[in-house]
């Protein structure tokens, strides 16, 4: 089921590169499975990791995930996307509201993705400094730390992963609190 998840993430996101980059944008899928499958064995688990953002950005439907992969697996891909018709403020106080009530492995797909997004903006803010947050729709690194220490806050029950320790780490690094 990995394999497969793998090969239909990165036909999905093909021509894709990350923001402010020509990084491939499949680089994102694969580093979060990587981060998962060091906090699961969970085969589900870890391909909802490699389709966390088929849906919000590649356009597939939760049903093709569904008669794919099974409902388990669409059902994950589908709590970890946004509706990307809605503003910035509104996604994140959503994600950040179902993380206060989501089961373990929702949580463990979250710290993955929001980890690997965080590695992300760390390096390239090491790289050009606070031209970083020009990347983002939300520019204004205050709410970027709202966001991502809002969402370490909701990781209860996993702080003994290194990534959960990881991803506190960077928090204070890229925004001086956690």
């Amino acid at each position: 089921m990995v394999k497969e998840a793998a090969e239909f993430a990165a036909k999905a996101h093909q021509g894709a590169v990350r923001k402010g980059s020509s990084i491939p944008y499949i680089t994102h899928p694969l580093e979060t499975a990587v981060i998962v499958s060091l906090m699961t064995k969970d085969e589900e688990v870890i391909a909802a990791a490699l389709l966390h953002d088929v849906i919000e950005d590649a356009g597939v439907k939760k049903e093709t995930i569904t008669e794919l992969f099974g409902s388990r697996v669409a059902e994950l891909v589908e709590e970890e996307s946004e509706d990307k018709s809605l503003g910035w403020i509104e996604r994140k106080s959503i994600t950040l509201q179902k993380l206060e009530t989501a089961e373990l492995d929702s949580k463990i797909l979250a710290l993955g993705d929001k980890l690997s997004n965080l590695r992300c903006t760390a390096r390239d803010r090491m790289e050009i400094g606070e031209k970083v947050w020009e990347r983002f729709r939300q520019k204004d690194p205050k709410m970027q730390a709202w966001y991502y220490t809002g969402v370490l806050k909701r990781l209860k029950g996993l702080e003994h992963f290194q990534a959960y320790q990881e991803y506190k780490a960077l928090c204070r690094f890229v925004f001086g609190e956690e």
